[in-house]
């Protein structure tokens, strides 16, 4: 009953299974949990003559306990012959207060195991790991089935370059059973193919360039002249192959090899044969330019009389359709660039997301939605939530330190700036920016983590929505000042304003280059300016969009910028030249916002774009984007005017705000979040061509 040890693991088990995954709120409660537990047991053991116990309590908790306020005077508990007449010892050893104690941790504990994902705790880290090494399993096997796929190909190849397939028609299967009426009028055709032979050398000789595939293998019958035999003749020639010899001289294709034993009079059956051949050979290579099959060209003076232009325009037309199918007989096809190796759901938020960022190393994400509640969680090799909060001002901007990756910088809406400790799960200090500008649209903090760029802005005029001026496109009109300042990290001081011209105007988003020499902002007012941290001054600005600038990004080589606006454009601009565009695309408003998600009985929940709208691979190659049903990537190509949508991750029921693409890993991660709460994580391997 007295099993002091036993009773120390037991709680330090609860501890770091339960305890420590609350929140910071909770802990005071834990301490007195804790403090009652160990009284409790002194107490039990005193009342049943046991002090022989209580001091051996003390003497194996004396280290412990000595410095702690709350057990100074307990330490003459087993010393005292009547404790429960003492004043400071007398309400512990009531009825009242063991019952209370009892109670109150009864129901601690039942509302911690109400909920199944502690309760399951063990299993789901069992099933995770199986699931993992599952994942392992079929990526090796990926892997080698495409190897074997590969291999397999080019066997293929070799043997297609070296050995002629063909497939026999119906109509010619049974040629050897034709009748000699049928043969004389197949005969007749015999000016008919003569009459076509100078435009058949034409087109077999533009077939041959046209179509490469090893499906439709080239046979040389003379200089300057190249047929091409129709698939349907390999059957034929390897059923007769047994039989008699094929030979390929002069364009000519003699079917012989009839049995032995025939008479002599189908010897002549034989020769009709082979010129029947050489005319169905060669009536059939047209057609195959001409999209008719042999049987419906006998009129021959049709044929004669369709003008060169026509069979120009069909050559034109078949060689821009080839291509696809030579590819596909050569087994060359257009592979997904990327593949889906899971899709994970964290639905710890209740309301819609505003921010959702990976820090740097790529092991922990920090989300936060429009209720104030931030949440940061891992997802390797499980996903668990490491710290909550709940702010009490609004908070308007998110961002993570880049050296002391543990740390969150959390912009309000009353003007201040807090930083988060996400490991010791408490605020480390709270500054004041401008109470005349409260609220902090962006924050973003240098590659070198010895500073970070804060922007303040005045409170919008507009207090309420105006959904017609949203369902129409119309442009909103959120022309407030603002600031833009530069915070030194280690001491939380200011260190300088930016100038903005022509005027201070409030900067929606801000990002650094990969040294952080460089910045970038959209503003409000349609202007993408470049500013110099070295001089600590605006270097360029253009006027990039009609209306708001919602998300800026340096690209892969850094030579350039993308932006997206309010006008639904997706722009790539030259950062040596001002104003210059590489290229733009038109997006849909479902990637741009204002994010619309409709409800009953005509309900409407309007957000508008805080977090980041766009990212990146590890090789600036493909984009990834937000839509109404899930992220969806896209290949950059500034040769194209139109985006080429690569792969669409899917699995949201709400729309998607706010995207992020984490390349710290050996497999990229991207993080889509929509309105309704709800973030999911894809996994994805880039396939190397």
């Amino acid at each position: 009953i007295y099993d002091l040890a036993a009773l120390r693991d037991y709680w330090s088990y609860l501890d770091r299974r339960l305890f420590s995954r609350l929140e910071d709120v909770y802990r005071p409660t834990v301490n007195k949990l804790k403090t009652s537990l160990f009284r409790y047991y002194l107490v039990h053991a005193i009342q049943n003559g046991r002090n022989d116990k209580a001091q051996e309590f003390f003497l194996k908790l004396a280290s412990e306990l000595q410095n702690q306020a709350e057990w100074k005077d307990w330490f003459v508990l087993p010393f005292l012959p009547a404790p429960d007449s003492n004043p400071t010892f007398a309400t512990y050893f009531s009825r009242q207060w063991a019952d209370t104690f009892i109670v109150s941790l009864h129901n601690f504990l039942s509302v911690l195991f109400q909920f199944p994902v502690i309760l399951n705790f063990e299993a789901e880290c069992l099933r995770s790991s199986l699931i993992q090494e599952e994942n392992e399993s079929l990526r090796h096997k990926l892997f080698a089935l495409q190897a074997e796929s590969s291999r397999m190909k080019k066997e293929e190849l070799e043997v297609e370059q070296t050995v002629t397939h063909h497939k026999l028609p119906a109509y010619v299967a049974n040629m050897d059973r034709l009748g000699d009426s049928e043969l004389d009028m197949t005969c007749n055709q015999r000016s008919t193919a003569h009459s076509l032979q100078s435009r058949g050398g034409f087109l077999s000789s533009f077939l041959s360039q046209s179509k490469k595939g090893p499906s439709r293998p080239t046979h040389s019958s003379g200089p300057g002249t190249s047929i091409t035999l129709p698939n349907h003749f390999s059957a034929f020639q390897s059923a007769k192959g047994k039989e008699g010899t094929v030979s390929c001289k002069d364009g000519k294709i003699p079917f012989s090899g009839l049995v032995a034993g025939e008479s002599s009079s189908l010897q002549q059956r034989q020769k009709r044969l082979q010129e029947h051949g050489k005319e169905r050979k060669e009536l059939l290579s047209k057609g195959t330019f001409q999209g008719q099959s042999a049987e419906k060209k006998t009129d021959t003076s049709i044929a004669e009389a369709e003008p060169c232009s026509d069979l120009h325009a069909e050559q034109t037309e078949t060689s821009a359709k080839v291509p696809g199918s030579s590819a596909e007989a050569v087994g060359v096809r257009q592979e997904q660039p990327f593949i889906v190796l899971s899709q994970e759901e964290y639905g710890e938020h209740h309301s819609s997301i505003m921010y959702c960022r990976v820090d740097c190393s790529g092991r922990r994400v920090a989300s936060l939605d429009v209720d104030g509640v931030i949440k940061v969680w891992s997802f390797n090799p499980i996903m668990q939530t490491k710290a909550s909060s709940i702010s009490k001002s609004p908070l308007l901007s998110l961002e993570w330190a880049t050296k002391r990756d543990r740390l969150l910088l959390l912009g309000s809406g009353v003007g201040t700036v807090r930083l988060y400790d996400t490991e010791a799960k408490k605020n480390l200090c709270e500054i004041s920016i401008d109470e005349d500008m409260p609220r902090i649209l962006s924050l973003a903090c240098s590659p070198s983590g010895a500073s970070f760029v804060c922007s303040a802005a005045a409170q919008s005029p507009i207090s309420h929505i105006d959904f017609s001026v949203i369902n129409s496109g119309g442009k909103s009109v959120n022309q407030v000042p603002g600031k833009l300042l530069l915070w030194d990290t280690k001491t939380m001081k200011q260190q300088l304003q930016f100038s903005l011209e022509p005027e201070p105007i409030a900067i929606n988003c801000t990002a650094f280059n990969h040294n952080g020499n460089l910045l970038v902002t959209g503003a409000a007012d349609g202007i993408v300016r470049l500013f110099d941290m070295q001089q600590h001054e605006c270097a360029m600005s253009w006027k990039a969009h009609d209306g708001e600038v919602y998300s800026v990004e340096f690209s892969y080589d850094e030579n350039t910028v993308y932006s997206i606006g309010e006008d639904g454009k997706f722009i790539q601009w030259n950062i040596h030249k001002i104003g210059l565009k590489v290229s733009e695309y038109d997006l849909p408003r479902e990637a741009t916002g204002p994010f619309i998600l409709s409800g009953y009985s005509g309900y409407k929940q309007v957000q508008f774009p805080r977090g980041r709208l766009f990212a990146f691979d590890s090789e600036g190659n493909y984009m990834l984007t937000c839509s109404s049903t899930g992220g969806v990537i896209f290949k950059l190509n500034g040769e194209e005017k139109v985006l080429e949508s690569c792969l669409s991750l899917g699995g949201h029921r709400a729309p998607v705000v706010t995207v992020d693409w984490s390349t710290a890993m050996d497999c990229g991660t991207c993080l889509t979040a929509s309105m309704d709460g709800k973030i999911k994580l894809t996994t994805l391997l880039a396939q190397k061509s």
